[in-house]
C-alpha cells in the first residue's frame, strides 16, 4: 500500500496530463487523416477515440484490482504491462498512424508535445518529496528527463521560426530517447522483484490508479513521439 495519504495535488498531474495527451492523440488522428485527403477521417478518429478510452480504462481497472502488485508471479503482471506498452508504442509510431503523423503534422508540434514531460517531472518530484515515489526516479536522483521537457518547448519555438535544422532536431531526439530509456530502466530496477536501489526505495506507486497512467499513457506517448519524429525527419534535407 502507499504509505502516504494522497492529496489532489499529488494525483492531478497524473490525471490531467494523460487526459490531455489522449485528446491530443485523437485530435492528431483527425488532423492527419484530414490533411491526407482521406474519406475515412470520421471513422479513423472514432476508432482512435474508442481505443484510447478503452486502453486508459483497462489499465486503470487492472491497477485498481491489484493485479499489477502480484510481484511474486512469474512473469510479474507489471512486466507484461511494460512489454505491452513498448509494443503499442512501436505499432503506433511505425504503423500507418505514425506514418500519417510524420507526413502531415508540423515538426514543431511533434517536438513541442514532448514538453509535457516538464510538468510531469515537477509532479513526480513532489511525490518523491512526500515519500510516495522513490527518490532515484526524480530529477534530484537519476531521472534527467526534465531536460527533455524544457528543451522540447524551446526547440519547438526555434523550429517554428525556422532557426533549428534537421541535425539539431535529430540530435535532440536521440538524447531525449536516451533520457527516456534511462528513467524507464531506473523505474524497472526499482521494482520489488529487482530492488536494485534497496528495499526502502521501491517503485510500487505506478501499480496504483491513477499513477498507472505514468507508464501506460505518458511513457507510451513519449516513446511513440520520439519514433514518429525520426520518421518525420526523413522528409527534410540535412
Amino acid at each position: 500500500m502507499l504509505l502516504e495519504p494522497l492529496t489532489v495535488a499529488d494525483i492531478v498531474g497524473f490525471i490531467l496530463i494523460p487526459l490531455a495527451l489522449a485528446v491530443a492523440f485523437v485530435a492528431g488522428v483527425w488532423f492527419a487523416w484530414t490533411r491526407s485527403s482521406s474519406r475515412h477521417t470520421a471513422r479513423a478518429t472514432a476508432i482512435a477515440a474508442v481505443c484510447t478510452v478503452a486502453w486508459m480504462a483497462i489499465t486503470w481497472e487492472v491497477a485498481a484490482s491489484g493485479v499489477l502488485r502480484l510481484w511474486n508471479a512469474t512473469p510479474p503482471p507489471f512486466a507484461l504491462l511494460v512489454v505491452t506498452i513498448v509494443l503499442l508504442a512501436l505499432r503506433l509510431a511505425l504503423g500507418p498512424v505514425g506514418g500519417r503523423f510524420a507526413r502531415t503534422i508540423p515538426l514543431w508540434v511533434l517536438v513541442g508535445v514532448q514538453g509535457f514531460r516538464l510538468p510531469l517531472e515537477i509532479t513526480m518530484h513532489r511525490l518523491s518529496e512526500r515519500g510516495i515515489m522513490p527518490p532515484q526516479m526524480s530529477y534530484t536522483g537519476r531521472n534527467y528527463d526534465i531536460l527533455t521537457g524544457v528543451s522540447a518547448l524551446l526547440l519547438a519555438v526555434l523550429i517554428a521560426r525556422g532557426r533549428a535544422g534537421v541535425r539539431v532536431v535529430r540530435l535532440w531526439n536521440i538524447v531525449g530517447l536516451i533520457l527516456l530509456v534511462n528513467v524507464v530502466v531506473v523505474a524497472i530496477l526499482s521494482t520489488p522483484r529487482i530492488a536494485y536501489f534497496g528495499v526502502t526505495n521501491l517503485n510500487t506507486f505506478v501499480t496504483y490508479a491513477p499513477f498507472v497512467w505514468l507508464p501506460a499513457v505518458e511513457v507510451l506517448a513519449a516513446l511513440a513521439g520520439h519514433l514518429v519524429i525520426f520518421r518525420a525527419l526523413r522528409y527534410f534535407k540535412d
